[in-house]
């Protein structure tokens, strides 16, 4: 099936001869019907879309097995100088039949349910940097000095309210300040949403022991992989998020390394550069890596090097089904305690809480001693590298 916004190319193929060929309306109820008279042995095979999860969800239950297709790697294989929706739908179907249909994961429902959430809360985000950008601007605009302070805080908007602006630019400026609220206030109910089925989930909990790693970042994360047994090894996980470098290599000449292939999920691999940053304020190995990539390329260089880190962290926490090795137990409780509570747990007053541990000099100061011999420990091994003699030449 050759699919678009509002209809499908069929093309039946039965002993790799085209029997038939239709064209199906992609409206709900029409479509339904037409899976109806598909039949319990048949393979239906679509190109990975916009609206390709949509129908493969309607198909499920009504053909053996729906095969999702990655477009770019079909193209690359059946390039055509003639090229119709008829032709493309017969070249799904002899691919498949032939062996050589390079397909993408299909998630389950609970997978997409997750993902769909983290989009919304993205464009949430991005709603609202927009906006305070607006806000911005309207400020440099009319030479306004900058604020000391939160601008966006409560005193902050007193403050906007208060600016000697024209009449125009103050209703426009009291029109962003209420549509900032109003998106805050959505932000907040998603964010507790997210923080309620990380803390349901025990894959989730673990990852929220590697530092720089919270509620969303490790519902974005679990999203995105679906399951972790679809990547064998760490590297493959590295490359599924966009991490890992391009290389470039031909006859005689040596493998040449680029950037980084963004060509994963952006939206995990966002986050996991954000975590990285976070990383780099606590102390661990994770810091000392940080900083030794920084002294040697920038700090930009050194963010989206410590998210491949991360990256290959998950995915033995997950493999493993254990916790980071150089977790620190105080910091993590306060960290699930102050997810509770973003996710509506009420705040108990007078007794100790589960991250109690954390407020306790002590024992906080003992478990930033231990991560931190082990960044120095870290550090002396790559000193050790450095003073390694290189081999000799022949």
């Amino acid at each position: 099936m050759d699919i678009h916004r509002s209809f499908a190319q069929v093309a039946f193929l039965v002993d790799g001869q085209v029997t038939k060929e239709a064209r199906v309306d992609l409206a709900h109820d029409r479509f339904l019907k037409f899976a109806k008279t598909l039949e319990p042995t048949d393979e239906v095979v679509i190109e990975a879309t916009g609206n390709s999860s949509a129908v493969e969800r309607v198909l499920r239950p009504f053909v053996k097995r729906v095969a999702v297709a990655n477009p770019r790697l079909v193209r690359a294989i059946a390039y055509a100088r003639v090229k119709t929706d008829k032709i493309d739908a017969v070249i799904l179907a002899r691919l498949h039949a032939a062996g050589f249909l390079p397909e993408v994961w299909v998630p389950d429902d609970d997978t997409i349910r997750r993902r769909r959430m983290v989009t919304e809360r993205s464009g949430i985000v991005e709603h609202m940097v927009r906006v305070k950008s607006r806000i911005h601007a309207i400020l440099h605009g009319n030479l306004i000095p900058k604020y000391e302070g939160c601008l966006f805080s409560k005193a902050g908007r007193a403050w906007l309210a208060r600016l000697p602006l024209p009449s125009e630019e103050q209703a426009i400026l009291a029109r962003l300040v209420a549509e900032l609220e109003r998106v805050s206030a959505q932000l907040t109910e998603i964010d507790k949403r997210i923080a309620q089925q990380a803390l349901d989930d025990p894959q989730a909990c673990r990852l929220m022991t590697i530092p720089g790693v919270g509620t969303v970042v490790a519902l974005t994360v679990l999203a995105s992989i679906g399951t972790i047994s679809r990547f064998p090894t760490s590297e493959k996980l590295s490359s599924y998020f966009g991490l890992t470098p391009t290389t470039q290599q031909s006859g005689d000449h040596p493998a040449r390394h680029g950037r980084i292939s963004r060509q994963g999920n952006a939206a995990a691999r966002a986050v996991l550069v954000e975590a990285a940053w976070s990383a780099k304020m606590a102390p661990g190995p994770l810091r000392a890596f940080f900083n030794r990539v920084q002294k040697k390329a920038g700090a930009g260089a050194a963010a989206v090097a410590t998210a491949r880190k991360l990256a290959v962290l998950i995915w033995h926490v997950l493999s493993d089904d254990r916790d980071y090795a150089y977790a620190r137990p105080a910091f993590t409780a306060m960290k699930l305690r102050k997810a509770a509570l973003k996710a509506g747990a009420p705040r108990e007053y007078g007794k100790a809480g589960p991250g109690r541990d954390y407020w306790i000099k002590e024992i906080r100061q003992r478990e930033a001693e231990y991560v931190e011999r082990t960044e120095r420990a870290y550090e002396r091994m790559v000193e050790a590298w450095k003073e390694r003699p290189s081999a000799p030449a022949g």
